[in-house]
């Protein structure tokens, strides 16, 4: 008996590869500049702005947008919501690749990159990076706990499998717990700089403005991924559960709406809304397009039920916190400060190769790893069952014409 040999699809360059190579090379350049010649060589930042774009968007923005992990784990798992269930191993895979490149990106910052252990050893838990620095690691750690399931189905070992889900919720609970904690530490990095933060986004609540805006921005990361995982690889989107979580997107941005007016209110800050200056128009933006336009899209049934108008509007939540993240770790600076930054074009390449990575191997691991629940498709009858539904079809045609 003849064996014909296994034929591999041949390999085709299409645009968005082509954009990816292209992205690759521009960053491993960068990469190479960066680590040879200095921080210097390959960014803008300097001594009175030292936190640029890697900063800004790579971490805070990354620990941000990997929020659906958490909020997706804590309702199924804790809150026992099981219909959630098919998109919450989608939303854990997301954020735990995205907090291995928030760690990946933050060694492109750190002066001395290979001293990034010594928070383990070092300890000064006055410091609110040293709590942000332990609670990334963990919930990290977490986030490979919660993903074993996958890797186990995978490789089939059933009997290691029921141990690991049998004993799941403590670390989910342990998740949350991390997630919380280092979400509004974030926030408060900045409130030690009263005085340099402008006005218009400096709050005491800052902490808690960064946890709520983080869960909003969390469940909207996970309506953006479902909606490119179903076009991508032509699954089926379930509709239902998103358009609940869009109502749970617009609840939140009101709870955010609601705390920044009453922290202007009791800074009595109005004032600064209508400042003709640079800041001010950025947060109209970030407050227009991340907030207030996306809380009357989704508030709206019609919007909701249509795919694609649910995606641009959660686009738009996702925009304004990557918004909000850099105004405050950037804008909000450089009055203070008296430097003008904007990034190289080596950092802009950085954080396109680490962006275009985590899409790669997303779109790997989806297609090698059981991440999406298989649809359902109705069981044909078997041979021996087939003289039976005939009969009963013939009954009921009978049945019909009788009446």
């Amino acid at each position: 008996m003849e064996i014909l040999p296994v034929t591999k699809k041949p390999f085709r360059l299409t645009f968005w590869k082509s954009v990816f190579f292209l992205i690759l090379i521009a960053g491993l350049y960068s990469t190479y500049i960066r680590f040879f010649y200095g921080l210097g060589a390959a960014t803008n930042l300097s001594d009175c702005f030292p936190w640029g774009l890697w900063i800004g968007f790579d971490v805070l923005c990354g620990v941000g947008l990997a929020a659906g992990g958490f909020t997706m784990a804590a309702l199924v798992y804790i809150f026992n919501i099981k219909k959630f269930k098919p998109i919450v191993r989608p939303a854990i895979l997301t954020a735990f690749l995205g907090y291995l490149l928030v760690i990946f990106a933050l060694l492109y910052d750190l002066g001395r990159p290979y001293n990034i252990w010594h928070p383990l050893i070092m300890w000064n838990p006055h410091s609110v990076m040293f709590e942000v620095g332990w609670c990334v690691m963990l919930y990290t750690t977490v986030l490979a706990l919660e993903f074993r399931p996958v890797v186990l189905e995978k490789f089939h070992l059933h009997k290691p499998l029921k141990v690991i889900k049998s004993a799941l919720i403590p670390p989910v609970i342990l998740g949350v717990l991390f997630s919380t904690l280092h979400q509004s530490s974030l926030g408060s990095l900045f409130l030690i700089v009263p005085e340099k933060l402008y006005p218009l986004w400096y709050s005491p609540l800052l902490p808690v403005l960064f946890f709520v805006s983080s869960v909003a921005v969390g469940f909207a990361m996970v309506i953006f991924e479902s909606y490119l995982s179903a076009r991508a690889f032509n699954k089926h989107l379930e509709k239902p559960l998103l358009m609940e979580l869009a109502r749970v997107v617009v609840f939140i941005l009101s709870l955010y709406l609601i705390l920044k007016l009453q922290d202007f209110a009791r800074r009595d800050a109005w004032h600064y809304l209508f400042i003709n200056r640079p800041e001010t128009y950025l947060f109209w933006a970030e407050m227009l397009l991340g907030v207030l336009l996306p809380l009357v899209l989704l508030a709206t049934p019609r919007i909701r039920r249509h795919s694609v108008a649910l995606f641009w509007s959660v686009l738009l939540v996702i925009s304004g916190f990557v918004l909000n993240r850099m105004n405050v770790s950037i804008t909000a600076l450089e009055s203070y400060s008296g430097a003008h930054y904007f990034p190289s074009w080596m950092e802009i390449s950085i954080t396109l190769m680490i962006v275009a990575l985590g899409f790669a191997a997303f779109r790997w691991i989806a297609k090698n790893f059981p991440i999406f629940q298989a649809e359902k498709v109705p069981a044909l009858p078997s041979i021996r069952q087939i003289p039976i539904v005939l009969e009963s079809k013939e009954k009921i045609n009978k049945q019909e014409t009788l009446n």
